[in-house]
């Protein structure tokens, strides 16, 4: 990785981590999003860089917040999700190799029907959700991190419909993500893929990130929080759009 593009992975990383900590999610869509439009390095490696950066942002929010975790509904999520994972990080891989237009179509739709999710407000239940919905909703959220280590939006949906406490919400979200940034770490350390020297300065980003929530908590912005979701909605938005129609334009033939 050159300077240019560690200095532009820096900062991407840092902005992610900011907008993470304040929504609860964003980072790896953010991130990946990013690095597919730059092509600053290739999707697999960036979805590596991601779950170990996820995973620093993840720690450091819960030093403090572990104690809120909801633990029997963070469970039923990793039971869903650990096996989906397994399948999205192959199918990342198998489509790296073969397919690089169709996995940029498909990273550029997640992250458009993820804005569109957070431009929404979903609407909030009176009972909690059975089990079977916690499972669902983690498989699916456990094979988009295993493709593009961002599984964030199918959980958040769900858990912000829950009757719970919104600190209960963020920190159980917290607890899954970085529980499944290690899990897909250790899947790329098993397999064999992990990253080149040059693209492992990546991890550099630690500071950034850890910066970056710092700042969000100490720091956050003087807008209400509506105001941050159009802001986030816009930028996913803008950046799936970018992502996606050049692959449709070169899959199609047009």
């Amino acid at each position: 990785m050159t300077w240019a593009a560690l200095t532009g992975f820096l900062l991407l990383t840092g902005m992610a981590a900011y907008v993470q900590t304040l929504t609860g999610f964003a980072f790896g869509l953010i991130t990946m999003g990013g690095v597919g439009l730059t092509g600053l390095i290739s999707l697999p490696d960036a979805a590596m860089l991601v779950s170990v950066l996820a995973l620093v942002n993840a720690t450091q929010m819960l030093l403090k917040g572990w104690r809120e975790v909801d633990w029997r509904k963070f469970a039923l999520a990793q039971l869903g999700s650990w096996p989906c994972l397994f399948i999205g990080f192959h199918l990342l891989g198998w489509l790296a190799e073969s397919r690089a237009d169709l996995l940029r179509l498909i990273l550029g739709c997640v992250i458009i029907l993820s804005s569109l999710q957070l431009a929404g407000r979903p609407e909030s239940l009176r009972q909690p959700s059975g089990p079977a919905s916690f499972l669902f909703f983690g498989g699916v959220g456990g094979l988009m991190s295993g493709m593009f280590s961002a599984g964030g939006p199918p959980l958040v949906y769900h858990f912000y419909r829950q009757p719970m406490s919104l600190v209960v919400v963020r920190e159980t979200l917290v607890a899954i993500f970085a529980l499944n940034s290690l899990f897909r770490t250790g899947l790329v350390v098993a397999t064999d893929q992990i990253p080149p020297v040059s693209t492992l300065s990546g991890l550099f980003a630690i500071p950034a990130v850890m910066v970056g929530t710092h700042l969000a908590r100490r720091y956050p912005p003087p807008i209400s929080r509506a105001v941050m979701r159009r802001v986030v909605f816009a930028l996913l938005f803008l950046s799936g759009v970018s992502l996606g129609a050049p692959a449709v334009i070169h899959l199609t033939g047009l």
